[in-house]
């Protein structure tokens, strides 16, 4: 299996997130996964805001000679002009031979981990899938192909696609900055007055007017880099269309003055080279012969999920990420395993979803005489009205006592509660409800209490005592954090 390296990622910090139990369910935000366009969509998408559209008025009245030339010769031949976007998009749209899977990125999971570790309560695993799934800096996608479509790499860690032509031909687009040190610098100002300038239709690349000196060197390097694999030169230039705007010669000019150089970076004697078109000769003959590989499985970050050259792979993820938002049992799959691993609890409760804490829950069975009072008025209280949280069960087992006589019973209650928590009878979620135990796995209490649940000299602290009523009165502050 192949890994391509993600960025660092954001740490997942449960605490300022709001994390109901699983039974709770919201609407799931409408959110869109964003791919890369293939070259011919960003071409049409790369227009000045002022530019105008690049489509033909109907009849032939507004069409160029060479758009005439082309639609008569398609219509000697019976056929309708089709574009290559057109075509690119029913290519997107065909279901890619691929199974894909989210996993939970390791910083991110080890810091979900430690900050379960710190507390008692319990944690939605649906809620903590769908908290994974939430930033791509937070998960990877592993791509798994079948036998009879592979995937294609370009290096360890390079672009992947489903199609080998299409890393071949655009191989030194995307692994240049791997193998090259890349400058820009500016030069004099362009001098001249032009009308129009030259735009290729399938890249958007502005080549500059026809008239200026560098256009044809300009249009033979973007074939050469781009299109040569495609088409011959003779049909590439019946994609390029002549604009009249002047924000676009204006862009023109900016772009003309940048100067780019390419350094090669893994060599004891650098090389510089003065054009891109220069760069990918030494490229395909030093770097590119056995760099496209095939593998059968691939695991990328998420970032990098968003921003894959292949549009179809894209389409792929995009698709699955979606579904597995709206309904994250993979990811619930994926993260039981890793946090039993990790050494916590995974358990069923509420509708039979799936929870973790750091304790083990377990009903607690006892002989009614011997335990306290108030360990048995908490555990009927929950057992009447499951999910109340610490301040409604104080004032339910507090009423119609005095001031001193209901600070002194809180005490006890804060007390025993904190005691059936951390030995897993009684279950508290973070979002500050309490509930008891499923019915099944019944097992006897392991040290039941006694008189007072423990003896009155095993009574926290009155500092620590204070603390935890006061976190009992403003436990209602909790929920939802």
């Amino acid at each position: 299996m192949e890994t391509m390296s993600s960025p660092a990622a954001e740490p997942a910090d449960l605490l300022d997130l709001k994390f109901l139990p699983a039974w709770v369910k919201e609407p799931a935000e409408a959110r869109k996964y964003d791919y890369v366009e293939s070259e011919d969509a960003r071409g049409r998408d790369r227009r000045h805001p002022r530019a105008k559209p690049a489509t033909f008025k109907a009849g032939k009245k507004g069409l160029s000679r060479q758009e005439k030339v082309r639609r008569g010769t398609l219509r000697e031949r019976g056929r309708r002009p089709v574009s290559r976007a057109e075509d690119q998009r029913k290519l997107a749209a065909v279901p890619p031979e691929i199974t894909v899977r989210f996993l939970p990125y390791s910083p991110a999971f080890d810091s979900v981990v430690a900050q379960i570790k710190s507390t008692s309560v319990a944690y939605s695993l649906f809620a903590l899938a769908r908290l994974f799934l939430e930033k791509p800096e937070r998960y990877q996608v592993r791509l798994i192909a079948k036998a009879e479509s592979p995937l294609y790499r370009l290096g360890e860690n390079g672009a992947v696609s489903l199609d080998r032509d299409f890393l071949d031909r655009d191989a030194f687009r995307f692994a240049q900055e791997d193998f090259y040190r890349i400058e820009i610098t500016q030069s004099e100002p362009i001098k001249g007055n032009f009308s129009n300038v030259a735009r290729c239709r399938l890249s958007g690349t502005l080549l500059g007017p026809t008239n200026y000196h560098s256009y044809q060197p300009q249009l033979r390097s973007l074939y050469e880099q781009r299109f040569s694999r495609r088409m011959s030169f003779t049909d590439y230039q019946r994609n390029i269309e002549i604009v009249s705007d002047p924000a676009l010669l204006e862009r023109w000019k900016e772009d003309a003055r940048k100067v780019t150089t390419f350094t090669t970076s893994r060599e004891e004697s650098p090389a510089t080279f003065q054009s891109a078109a220069e760069a990918e000769r030494h490229f395909r003959s030093n770097y590119f012969p056995g760099l496209l590989s095939s593998v059968e499985e691939v695991t990328i970050g998420g970032v990098l999920s968003r921003h894959l050259p292949d549009r179809r792979l894209n389409r792929a993820i995009e698709e699955a990420w979606t579904h597995e938002t709206r309904s994250p049992s993979n990811m619930i799959q994926e993260l039981a395993a890793q946090l039993r691993q990790a050494g916590l609890n995974v358990f069923r409760h509420r509708r039979g979803m799936l929870f973790v804490s750091t304790i083990r829950t377990r009903r607690f069975v006892h002989d009614q005489a011997g335990v306290s009072p108030s360990v048995n008025a908490i555990l009927e209280a929950l057992a009447a009205k499951p999910g109340i949280n610490r301040k409604e069960l104080a004032e339910k087992l507090t009423v119609d006592h005095s001031a001193e006589e209901t600070e002194s019973k809180k005490l006890v209650l804060a007390s025993d509660l904190r005691w059936l928590i951390s030995e897993g009878h009684v279950i508290e979620f973070n979002d500050g409800s309490l509930d008891l135990p499923r019915g099944k796995n019944v097992t006897q209490a392991s040290d039941p209490p006694i008189g007072r649940t423990r003896p009155v000299a095993s009574l926290p602290p009155e500092q620590s005592a204070r603390e935890m009523l006061a976190a009992f009165d403003e436990s209602a502050e909790i929920g939802g954090s």
